[in-house]
């Protein structure tokens, strides 16, 4: 990336501020990131489906047939049953033990009862219902994550404007750990709905995905008559600073500009599921729902430590 100097008189405060967005831009969230290998495993019996894809698959189906009576599909609120995996909710049953228990045994003192499931079944359900809660990279999508990777970075021109691992554009955020930040319906709905809300228990909230205001889009015009389209990274009263479709960042002063628009659309497409196939579009879900950073295994020594503490 080259820094463009638009005007003479940014000074020092130009060299700052690209300072400060070369780190914003190279930094990656670290707080999805998650150590499977070192989480206490809760107590009670261990789902013998847990992570497993099929499996997954055949409870959402088993689900669909025999919960959406009272629950509502996709883990949403139905007529007569609360939401069984909207963000936010606080659940007094999360581990899978405590679902099949329900799913087996009904829930006394309320409308739910037994379901009359096999016990295969009711693990299959359990696992689906454990992924509708978690991160994407919990259930990741069934596909052909090689051919997805080929679309990424062709068809679907992600990479154009999205980092991952280090290699893409810089327009929007680094996807590098979206599995593990994000869940699957909010990357389906960044995907395909131009806006999207979910239901929670406290009301309806805005989803994950929806674009942030460090992503921007700027459409700036010089006296001169030059156009530059780009997002906005930093701006106050006297100068901006403006990632461009270029991939330059460009320095300007206020007072050196014809006119300064603030794009309300999102540069971010969001019809992905009628530009590609069906069968790319799936591709692509299982190439991005293992997009995920977990973090280094620490050897552990007395009290948990790492060893040599």
């Amino acid at each position: 990336m080259k820094l463009t100097k638009s005007t003479g008189s940014c000074g020092r405060r130009s060299l700052q501020v690209l300072a400060v967005a070369l780190l914003s831009a190279a930094a990656l969230p670290v707080y999805g990131q998650r150590n499977r290998s070192n989480q206490v495993q809760p107590a009670g019996p261990t789902n013998p489906f847990s992570g497993n894809q099929q499996a997954v698959a055949e409870g959402e189906e088993i689900y669909n047939r025999t919960c959406t009576a009272c629950h509502g599909k996709d883990g949403t609120a139905g007529e007569r049953a609360p939401a069984l995996g909207a963000p936010a909710r606080r659940y007094l049953r999360r581990t899978d033990a405590d679902i099949f228990d329900a799913i087996e045994k009904g829930i006394p003192g309320t409308a739910m009862p037994p379901t009359g499931l096999s016990e295969t079944d009711a693990w299959k359900v359990a696992a689906y219902i454990h992924g509708l809660r978690g991160a994407a990279i919990d259930t990741p999508v069934k596909g052909d994550v090689a051919h997805g990777e080929q679309i990424f970075w062709g068809k679907g021109n992600c990479g154009n404007c999205h980092m991952l691992h280090g290699k893409g554009g810089l327009m929007g955020p680094d996807l590098s750990n979206i599995a593990g930040l994000r869940k699957l319906n909010s990357i389906v709905d960044a995907l395909t709905k131009a806006q999207h809300k979910v239901p929670t228990d406290g009301g309806t909230h805005d989803a994950a995905l929806q674009p942030l205001s460090t992503y921007q889009p700027v459409r700036i015009t010089t006296r001169d008559g030059k156009i530059i389209t780009g997002v906005l990274r930093n701006e106050d009263s006297f100068s901006l600073q403006v990632l461009g479709s270029d991939n330059e960042l460009h320095l300007f002063e206020r007072a050196d500009l014809q006119q300064v628009y603030y794009v309300p659309k999102s540069i971010m497409p969001t019809d992905y599921d009628k530009r590609l196939t069906p069968a790319e579009f799936q591709d692509l879900l299982a190439f991005l729902s293992r997009q995920a950073i977990v973090a280094p295994e620490t050897p552990a020594g007395r009290g948990g430590r790492p060893a040599g503490e």
